[in-house]
């Protein structure tokens, strides 16, 4: 296992680098972006990822990932981590860049549809001409994705589809939807669903914003009242849906973003506090402290390697037992722990958000608090990555 990067790998994050610091405003990295919140951050900064974004599918790069017989460059794993590190180093917006369309539902198109779908919607993805959400979670099945109940009938050329969905992320930016339906309703949970493309603008679909903990609109409640949708829209078999939308093909799954996102604001904050909380209390004085965030260094460094390892278990064409889960268990929990020892290093100044007088590191401390709350939620809990690691690596669990 060779984390070392090869001289080709090395020419490709320089590529990557010089670009974004020439197509992004001079002081973008130092302006506190967060790439966290980034769904709900204005017209200024949406205006910014739509034009870099288009600057990107000039260049192949959003679909990247892609096999290039799906009109994608072919990145390897360790490629697709080189980029991503790059991007959240950066800072740089992932609306239009990283969302559904290029990372999820292009590549289930790309596999599962017809040459006329494939054409119908996949140079649209590739160039950023639309934006993607996934409708797939609902009220009654989160982590049990299987057993959702949104129905779709058929009647005539359309399905009828009647349901709601949950947690849908840009629901009200997105041009179509990703969806996933229940065709027969007499069928085993996973065999009787269908896969689905969904113009967002069909009478029909109304939105209740979720407002997050940090006052950001970016989820939605999406419901779907006798809303049409065209058979040709159907990718792949009906009633297989289900194995439809698995597909990821080799799409990396390090989690190395979140563990970047978490080391720079480590080392933002031990600058600080080496300084002082307005001048006081500088770290050296804080024994306590500094052995905490000594062990939070240790942390950072294994979730990091850990990211590498998945992407590098990928690149030499190894199946991922258990180590993916393993990457975003461990870092997310890390990125928790860390958010909490910040808050208590700082204090009541934690608490203060940007603009206020009395801020510092503007005002950021809360608001990742709050952020990481939904980490070890998003994209499959912790209980369900411990579950996954203790049935696919110990083999706990299984009949035998």
């Amino acid at each position: 296992m060779d984390f070392r990067f090869t001289p080709e790998q090395e020419a490709f994050r320089q590529e990557i680098r010089q670009f974004l610091v020439k197509e992004l405003p001079p002081d973008w990295t130092k302006g506190g972006h967060n790439t966290e919140e980034e769904e709900d951050e204005g017209e200024h900064k949406d205006n910014i990822a739509r034009q870099l974004a288009k600057k990107m599918g000039a260049k192949g790069w959003l679909t990247g990932a892609w096999p290039k017989k799906y009109g994608g460059l072919g990145w390897t794993p360790m490629e697709q981590v080189i980029f991503a590190e790059e991007m959240t180093k950066h800072k740089v917006p992932r609306p239009y860049i990283q969302d559904a369309g290029t990372n999820n539902v292009g590549p289930t198109i790309a596999v599962h549809g017809t040459e006329e779908q494939k054409t119908k919607w996949l140079p649209g993805i590739a160039r950023a001409d639309s934006r993607w959400c996934q409708l797939m979670s609902e009220p009654n099945a989160g982590s049990d994705l299987a057993g959702l109940e949104t129905k779709a009938v058929e009647d005539g050329d359309d399905f009828v589809v009647n349901g709601t969905k949950i947690w849908t992320s840009n629901a009200h930016k997105s041009d179509f939807g990703a969806l996933m339906a229940r065709t027969d309703m007499n069928a085993p949970k996973h065999k009787g669903i269908s896969f689905m493309i969904v113009d967002m603008h069909t009478p029909g679909i109304t939105f209740q914003p979720l407002v997050n903990i940090n006052d950001v609109h970016s989820f939605n409640q999406v419901f779907l009242d006798n809303v049409r949708v065209p058979k040709t829209n159907l990718i792949g078999e009906k009633n297989k849906g289900w194995y439809s939308g698995a597909t990821v093909l080799n799409m990396e799954r390090s989690f190395i973003r979140h563990s970047i996102i978490s080391g720079e604001y480590y080392d933002e904050v031990v600058a600080f506090l080496k300084k002082g909380i307005n001048g006081r209390y500088p770290l050296k004085e804080n024994e306590v402290l500094r052995h905490k965030l000594a062990e939070l260094q240790v942390e950072l460094r294994v979730s990091r390697l850990l990211a590498y390892r998945v992407a590098w278990l990928q690149s030499q064409n190894k199946s991922l037992a258990y180590e993916s889960s393993m990457s975003k268990l461990y870092t997310g929990e890390m990125a928790q722990r860390l958010s909490q020892v910040v808050m208590e290093a700082f204090g009541l100044y934690g608490q203060i958000k940007e603009h206020s007088p009395h801020e510092h590191l503007r005002g950021k401390m809360q608001q990742i608090y709050l952020t990481q709350r939904g980490i070890t939620i998003g994209g499959g809990t912790s209980e369900i990555q411990r579950n996954l690691m203790a049935r696919r690596g110990l083999g706990l669990g299984q009949a035998a």
